[in-house]
């Protein structure tokens, strides 16, 4: 029994242990055909349709403030991205990508928002539905498209508000300001423009000029939190706000954003062995993880290098990419369409997010590529550590089988040692 038993464990240790190794090689969207990306795409948001039917965006909020807008939000970016990846999607898109702008543009979508800011719910209201909506007027191609009419509102709100305001930095809750919520804002407006809602080139390039003047001193990049009434950080870089701010500027100024990202990569990129994820601080500096980024491992924030995979793909940096994604798959246990078994969908959306990337307004920015490097060779050092002995006692127990000899000594009453009864006699001796 103990022999079965260990050959059993080596056979499934064997297993596994070679399909996580096979998945630290799984390939980036970058190496694969835009269709290919798609169709798998539509399988994992079937999968989160129905997580969402059954309730999975109101148990996201409860993990964090956004979770149930998030939830539907990247839905519907995601099915924007998938019909404009491969266009044979693109009505099942459009039908999708409106059910999820229903639930954003909702009592429920808008409740964790102040009606009483500048503009009305917020910079990361307006500016994430705002960009949602704006995906669907371009995805729809549609002159007369339903959205436009609101499209062109929110716009013009926001850009009012833009000009208004003191800082380039509008506030997202009442005295709390995030610059990433206004780089994604910005945004929206460059893509209202393109699909012919308003000229806004200039009120775009006054925020890119404000916001250079406020920019993290100790890393050169967006600050994570700012003061709302001048701008001034607060609180410096970190990689749940710079993933995303770093996204949606390559929209704005590709040019500037492939200096950014760069600096970023620098500063943010794991020096933990065999685990090419995201730093939640710079290097030099660290702090514990909060809401935004999840529990740290080693510093390491899952979160940011989550949306750190759709940010590496959109600047076309390879090697960033291919090793988020082979950490991604090697660690998230993906079965079918689902990571980590589908414990938190929220989870998944944010991945599908990343893995549909593709340019909406300026088409990424493509960056330089740096050195490769072979980072799984920890994961294979210990994959032969443990499956290496399992496998030798195994053999050497097939091998004692094979030449008869027992596993271990027979105990008493144990077959081939059976215990002799005191009370037979014994032949030849006289009593």
């Amino acid at each position: 029994m103990r022999r079965v038993l260990l050959l059993s464990v080596t056979v499934l240790v064997t297993l596994f242990a070679g399909l996580v190794n096979l998945r630290l090689y799984s390939p980036s969207p970058l190496e694969r055909r835009a269709d290919a990306v798609a169709a798998e795409a539509v399988s994992r948001l079937e999968y989160l349709r129905g997580t969402l039917d059954d309730g999975a965006a109101g148990e996201a909020q409860g993990l964090f403030p956004e979770g149930y807008f998030f939830s539907y939000e990247l839905y519907g970016l995601s099915w924007v991205n998938v019909g404009l990846r491969a266009p044979v999607h693109r009505e099942r898109a459009l039908r999708e990508a409106r059910w999820a702008l229903a639930h954003v543009d909702s009592d429920a979508g808008r409740a964790p928002f102040s009606p009483d800011l500048s503009p009305a719910y917020g910079a990361f209201y307006v500016g994430w539905s705002n960009w949602l909506r704006g995906g669907i007027v371009k995805l729809s191609a549609d002159p007369a498209a339903p959205e436009r009419p609101q499209l062109a509102a929110e716009t013009k709100q926001l850009a009012a508000a833009l000009l208004a305001s003191p800082t380039p930095f509008l506030q997202s809750y009442p005295g709390q300001a995030w610059p990433v919520d206004s780089v994604v804002a910005v945004a929206s407006l460059a893509l209202a423009e393109q699909v012919g809602e308003g000229d806004y080139a200039n009120v775009v390039g006054r925020w890119l000029a404000a916001s250079d003047e406020h920019r993290d001193p100790a890393t050169g990049l967006l600050p994570h939190r700012t003061d709302p009434a001048d701008g001034r950080p607060v609180e410096g870089a970190r990689a749940t706000s710079q993933v995303v701010a770093l996204r949606f500027l390559a929209e704005l100024d590709p040019a500037r954003a492939r200096k950014d990202w760069t600096r970023f990569r620098e500063l943010f990129a794991s020096t933990v062995p065999g685990a090419p994820g995201i730093r939640e601080f710079p290097r030099g500096t660290s702090g514990g993880g909060d809401v935004d980024s999840g529990p740290l491992v080693f510093g390491l924030s899952a979160s940011a290098s989550a949306v750190g995979l759709g940010t590496a793909v959109l600047f076309g940096d390879q090697r960033t990419a291919s090793e988020l994604s082979g950490l991604a798959e090697a660690t998230g246990l993906r079965v079918a369409d689902r990571y980590l078994g589908g414990l938190v969908p929220i989870g998944d959306t944010f991945m599908v997010w990343s893995l549909t990337t593709t340019g909406w307004v300026a088409g990424g920015a493509a960056v330089e590529e740096r050195p490769e490097r072979n980072w799984r060779w920890p994961w294979q050092l210990v994959s032969v550590l443990v499956v290496g002995p399992l496998v030798v006692l195994s053999w050497r127990s097939v091998r004692r089988r094979r030449a008869g000899a027992p596993a271990e000594p027979a105990g008493p009453g144990e077959a081939g040692g059976a215990a002799p009864d005191p009370s037979a006699d014994v032949a030849g001796v006289p009593e």
